[in-house]
């Protein structure tokens, strides 16, 4: 049995009240909030059968390891994640349909973690892939942010980015980054077919080798007085493109 996690915020502990019932253990709630936001969640807690227990705010926010946590905690069994990349993407194969990845390289802040995984789900993406060693793991922050997202959306740490860009590329999916100095904007190319879109962290983009890797560079044009955008809005930005060329 894998070990039970933590889920904190209306919206996290939410969805998986939602997707999975069966696998929360309990929920921890603060009795003395009972706006209507706390009382549709307690009601749809009772309708799924969990566990409640009360809890004073100092408990659950020691539980949750966070004070940002609305009066609501779960302790829940952790879900399967979708298998490995490899069946993920023989599986889309198998349905005719063309991958869309998100690639964050060197994302080591959980907020913005969170922020791409809420971002790559909302626009249909696939999965998110990340090196295991410039990257944040998936914690109750990046579940509170990614607003369930973290549930839902597949992500897969690799040992080594280069390798793994380089399989991608045997399976002719298309590896597109984006930098700020790229010739072409993103409203140049064609993202309809196998594409994985590969982003930086702000600052120092991508690190060589990974940047080395990509079959073309793309541009984000910025109009204003800022060089670039949070990594999370321009993930947004990139994998949005690709839903609206697949219209």
């Amino acid at each position: 049995m894998s070990t039970p996690k933590v889920l904190f915020g209306f919206h996290a502990v939410g969805v998986r009240l939602k997707t999975a019932p069966q696998s929360i253990i309990e929920v921890y709630f603060e009795p003395t909030r009972r706006d209507a936001r706390m009382r549709q969640f307690l009601d749809r807690a009772r309708e799924a059968g969990v566990r409640l227990i009360e809890a004073d705010g100092l408990r659950i926010a020691k539980l949750a390891g966070s004070h940002g946590h609305q009066g609501v905690a779960a302790r829940v069994q952790a879900l399967e994640q979708a298998h490995s990349l490899d069946d993920l993407l023989e599986q889309l194969e198998a349905a005719g349909q063309a991958p869309l990845l998100l690639v964050l390289d060197g994302i080591t802040d959980p907020h913005n973690l969170g922020a791409c995984l809420r971002v790559a789900d909302g626009a249909g993406a696939h999965a998110v892939i990340a090196p295991k060693d410039h990257a944040a793991g998936i914690n109750a922050t990046v579940a509170k942010v990614a607003s369930g997202a973290a549930e839902t959306m597949p992500y897969f740490m690799v040992t080594n980015l280069a390798r793994t860009l380089g399989e991608l590329k045997e399976r002719n999916i298309w590896i597109t980054g984006t930098s700020d100095d790229a010739p072409k904007t993103l409203y140049q190319v064609d993202l309809k077919g196998p594409t994985a879109l590969v982003l930086g962290a702000e600052g120092q983009g991508m690190r060589q080798l990974t940047r080395k890797t990509c079959d073309e560079l793309v541009s984000i044009p910025m109009r204003g007085a800022v060089e670039s955008l949070n990594v999370s809005v321009a993930s947004g930005v990139c994998l949005y493109e690709a839903l609206r060329q697949r219209g």
